[in-house]
This record gives C-alpha cells, sequence and structure tokens, in this order.
C-alpha cells in the first residue's frame, strides 16, 4: 500500500534554499544540520527533500512538482504579503482542466505549481 511521496528535488546552496522555503514559504527545517549535502523542509502535510548539486544550471533544471492545497486564494495572498515572486507565466487562474492554479520557481528554477479542484 503506498502511504505518501516526498519529492526530492537539487539545489546548488543549502542555505539560500532553507531560507527561501521557510523565511518565504512558510516550512519548518526538520533538522538535517548534520547533512551538509541534504535537506528536508515540511509544511503543513506536504514535505520537500532537496539534495545538493552544486554544479546545477537553473536554466537548465527541471525540476518541478505540483502541490495541491486548500483555500488556494487564501495561500496566494499569503504569498503575495510575503514578497514571494510568481512565475511570470502561472499567476492564479482557473484552468481548462478544472484546477484552480499558481506557480513559482525557486531560487533553483524548480518549478513549485499550486493548485486547487474548482
Amino acid at each position: 500500500m503506498l502511504q505518501s511521496v516526498h519529492p526530492k528535488l537539487p539545489m546548488r546552496n543549502k542555505t539560500i534554499t532553507r531560507n527561501y522555503y521557510v523565511d518565504k514559504l512558510g516550512f519548518i527545517d526538520m533538522g538535517t544540520q548534520d547533512y551538509p549535502e541534504y535537506l528536508i523542509l515540511e509544511k503543513d502535510e506536504i514535505e520537500i527533500h532537496f539534495f545538493l548539486f552544486k554544479d546545477l544550471n537553473p536554466k537548465e533544471n527541471y525540476g518541478m512538482i505540483y502541490i495541491r492545497v486548500v483555500n488556494i486564494e487564501e495561500v496566494y495572498a499569503g504569498f503575495q504579503a510575503n514578497n514571494v515572486a510568481i512565475h511570470p507565466n502561472g499567476p492564479l487562474e482557473t484552468k481548462p482542466w478544472g484546477m484552480r492554479e499558481f506557480s513559482l520557481l525557486d531560487p533553483d528554477n524548480n518549478l513549485l505549481t499550486f493548485g486547487e479542484a474548482v
């Protein structure tokens, strides 16, 4: 029986990634300071893992995850209030496939798309 999934995304700098997700997006660091090349962050029911990839070229990074949410307008407004840059091609909108979505890019160009069924 499958129970959960925890995506792993590349990061170039653990401190920059941690600060972005904790300070801007409201995640909690799950205490991976003893592992300099790994980071685990959590928010609500979401857990994202990061692995160090110092040579990552952000322009060639295709890391992406889709996060389902409840009250997407509230999530979107909270990010805007915290000055989180929304992807220029990903503002909050209702998609033809019946999802209300928005997207953002983290410091390593990992694409995070947030969605809620309409």
